[in-house]
């Protein structure tokens, strides 16, 4: 395996590990359940562009998009036989 081929693995870990985080950092979707608890949305729902769940739900895109780009650049490497 030649160098780009390290370094675009261990890039590859670190964004895979990092969407991991990201994807657990997240809240579940409970829109449903304030009308089985007879809950009322909160301030903080109603709010939600501008929340952490907005915040962490652009960054899981980034990271997907850095990942996607990543696993095609190691797969093009590999079928011109330069990794």
């Amino acid at each position: 395996m030649s160098v780009w081929g390290i370094i675009l693995g261990i890039l590859l870990g670190i964004v895979a590990i990092a969407i991991i985080i990201v994807i657990i950092l997240q809240e579940g979707n409970d829109q449903g359940l304030g009308v089985v608890t007879g809950a009322a949305d909160s301030y903080f729902s109603k709010n939600k562009a501008r929340s952490i769940d907005a915040f962490l739900a652009r960054w899981t895109k980034v990271f997907a998009a850095i990942f996607v780009i990543f696993v095609i650049a190691l797969n093009v490497l590999a079928h011109f036989n330069i990794l």
